[in-house]
């Protein structure tokens, strides 16, 4: 996956290179920067160090990882956080992501992994060094090929805006129904809010059928959704016939609405946070069968709605469950039409949920 989140030990990490949230000294500090120095042999990695040292907050230089699993420790040098002049401060934090990733690339690495660098004793507000840090992230992979880490010791150090975080807690608290409910899609439910019971003459979308006889949890269900003020999904002139028939595989469907849409592939594995040999294999193959994860971020990717994304994802033979915490949350971007798969993934991640891409 181009971006994730992970939770463990960044000194564990096997990848090609790890970053050290550094001092400009390049000396062996506390926390992450201590675990790393203690990890890869202190010696060897202090004697390394003093030969590149010093360096400028906001630089990055390379050193070998000695006997971490990772081959490489690029030293990035974030600043302290000055509450009097935050844009500086993220400017130079952006800066010692940049940096490590350049040398990535110079270097020919394929993978690397990143603590959130200068939230810690630098003080940065946890919340904006994670901004900063996807930001920045976000950006040097619109160009580039690169797995990328963000590693976190516990996922209670991911911190989410408050406004964000609230709203998807109030969502998750109204629509989340485990148990029995889970006779009963929740696109059913929105579909049914919408255009009516399938018995009404009214067909369905793709992907959403009518609820098994007897199913328990979905009279409750639908009356909730009835109750909220829905105005009818639109579809874009000539989406509906760029969607093609039902006998259409995910791939053709998926292609069709790439074309209608108007957008890249590469626009749409960039947003999906697909890495691009896994979306060459999708296009390659008719009959491909995405994971529902690749399936709903690439719904995401050309910003798809709750129906069309239904449509979507049900010819891969998947739906979205009330009962399916994961499948609440991604229903609450789509329909607040907030297509940021790492804002997604954020929360997602909080929750202790799979992450879109792949």
């Amino acid at each position: 996956m181009p971006l994730t989140f992970i939770r463990q030990d960044i000194t564990h990490m096997e990848v090609d290179a790890i970053v050290n949230a550094a001092n400009t000294e390049l000396r062996m500090g506390g926390g992450v920067c201590g675990a790393i120095f203690r990890a890869a042999g202190p010696t060897a990695l202090t004697a390394a160090c003093a030969k590149l040292a010093p360096i400028k907050t906001g630089q990055a230089v390379i050193t070998p990882g000695f006997h971490l699993p990772a081959k490489y420790v690029i030293h990035a040098a974030g600043p302290v956080y000055q509450p009097s002049n935050p844009e500086r401060s993220a400017e130079l934090l952006r800066s010692a992501y940049l940096s490590s990733l350049r040398l990535a690339t110079e270097h020919h690495l394929k993978s690397i992994a990143f603590p959130l660098i200068s939230a810690g004793i630098y003080g940065f507000p946890p919340a904006e060094a994670l901004r900063v840090a996807i930001g920045a992230i976000r950006d040097y992979l619109n160009s580039h090929d690169l797995d990328v880490f963000l590693v976190f010791f516990d996922r209670h150090a991911v911190q989410i805006n408050q406004y964000l975080w609230d709203e998807v807690a109030d969502y998750l608290d109204e629509n989340y129904f485990p148990g029995p409910v889970s006779q009963r899609s929740l696109l059913e439910v929105e579909a049914t809010a919408i255009y009516g019971d399938s018995g009404s003459g009214v067909p369905l979308p793709a992907a959403i059928s009518p609820a098994p006889p007897g199913s328990v949890g979905g009279s409750k269900r639908t009356r909730m959704a009835r109750s909220k003020t829905a105005a009818p999904a639109s579809v874009p002139a000539g989406l509906d016939q760029a969607i093609g028939s039902l006998e259409d595989t995910f791939t053709t469907t998926l292609l069709r609405l790439i074309d209608a849409k108007g957008v890249t592939d590469v626009e749409v594995y960039k947003r999906a946070n697909l890495d691009r040999r896994l979306f060459s294999k999708i296009r390659a193959r008719h009959d491909y069968m995405p994971s529902k994860r690749t399936a709903i971020a690439l719904a995401v990717a050309l910003h798809l709605d709750i129906l069309e994304t239904a449509d979507l994802i049900g010819r891969a033979g998947y739906a979205l469950s009330p009962s399916s915490k994961f499948d609440v949350i991604v229903e609450y971007f789509l329909k607040s039409s907030n297509f940021d798969i790492f804002e997604i993934n954020e929360v997602l991640f909080k929750y202790e949920q799979p992450l879109l891409g792949y």
